[in-house]
């Protein structure tokens, strides 16, 4: 049995499919049923029911993969040591990011991460949370960057920052002579949303303690975008919040419309997460540092109350 053997049966564990499999490891998809045939052959078991459509796991399948996870991870950590006993900080490293916390984070960061470490090539996906979740435990992704808490058993969080929600209202609004609002002071069925699948969104709703719209209201739009949240804010159409960074690039007319919420000031928490085997911990440690460093100085707000993007609870911080 050999590590090439066992990549390729988490390959068809993951794809369902012998072809699919073949092409993502490079080889024909003959040879690479040989090998899976000979692993079955040597353990006197069947891995995989190919009976089915797609190709199934079978119970000792299952537990055989878990297990394969763990060697093939275990040798990957063997090309880490040597690099960090020689102080090599390169090669790939596959990161996602969120969609709400990437048009302004990475360009803080990026610039400096890149010339302090030219060696490493970053490749940077834009997923949602769950898709971060799915790839860092299938080992898709070394790292991701998103709001925490997540509660997930086999992923790690190191918080990077805490970031402060901000109140974009109109110059037509009942609050907007205001200078700090309360909670209570929002209406959630007047709050214009990002759509279903944005942990932002999950995290405003949280903060209202009310997850249902009103079925009476006069519309209801859920946007990708905070620009169009802005735009129809502008319009006099409701209030939308803000992340506090992605308020800095705002323009002054802009920047005069939006408020502070009262101390403690709802705040997410942004974290870096990667899987708890900590492969290429070298580099995750270089970019926690470079990002740390770059948004220190963006955000100085201390007194803040974590609003968690998970519908069971919130923790103060």
């Amino acid at each position: 049995m050999t590590i090439t053997q066992l990549q390729y049966v988490l390959a068809v564990a993951e794809h369902k499919n012998f072809t699919q499999a073949a092409e993502k490891c490079f080889v024909t998809q003959p040879t690479l049923s040989m090998q899976i045939q000979k692993i079955e052959e040597e353990l006197d078991i069947i891995i995989f029911d190919r009976s089915k459509k797609p190709i199934q796991l079978t119970e000792v399948g299952q537990k055989i993969v878990e297990q394969a996870k763990n060697i093939v991870n275990e040798a990957d950590r063997i090309q880490d040591i040597v690099d960090q006993q020689k102080g090599f900080i390169g090669g790939e490293f596959r990161i996602g990011i969120i969609p709400t916390i990437m048009p302004t984070l990475l360009p803080m960061f990026l610039n400096n991460f890149i010339k302090k470490y030219p060696k490493v090539k970053l490749i940077i996906e834009e997923l949602n949370t769950s898709e971060i979740i799915t790839k860092l435990k299938n080992g898709h992704l070394d790292a991701a960057i998103a709001a925490t808490p997540l509660e997930e058993e086999k992923i790690k969080e190191v918080v990077l920052y805490y970031e402060p929600f901000m109140v974009y209202v109109p110059e037509s609004h009942a609050k907007f002579d205001k200078s700090e609002l309360e909670i209570d002071d929002l209406n959630v069925e007047e709050i214009l949303l990002l759509q279903d699948g944005h942990c932002f969104r999950d995290g405003i709703l949280n903060l209202c303690k009310n997850r249902n719209l009103a079925k009476d209201y006069k519309f209801q739009l859920q946007s990708g975008s905070f620009e169009t949240l802005i735009r129809l804010a502008n319009e006099g159409l409701g209030v939308t919040l803000l992340p506090y960074l992605h308020t800095m690039e705002l323009a002054d007319k802009e920047k005069s419309k939006l408020r502070h919420f009262k101390d403690p000031k709802p705040s997410r928490e942004v974290s870096l997460l990667f899987p708890k085997n900590e492969l290429k911990k070298h580099i995750i440690d270089a970019l926690q540092a470079t990002i740390q460093g770059v948004v220190r100085g963006a955000i100085a707000f201390q007194n803040v109350d974590i609003i968690s993007p998970l519908a069971k609870n919130n923790k103060g911080a």
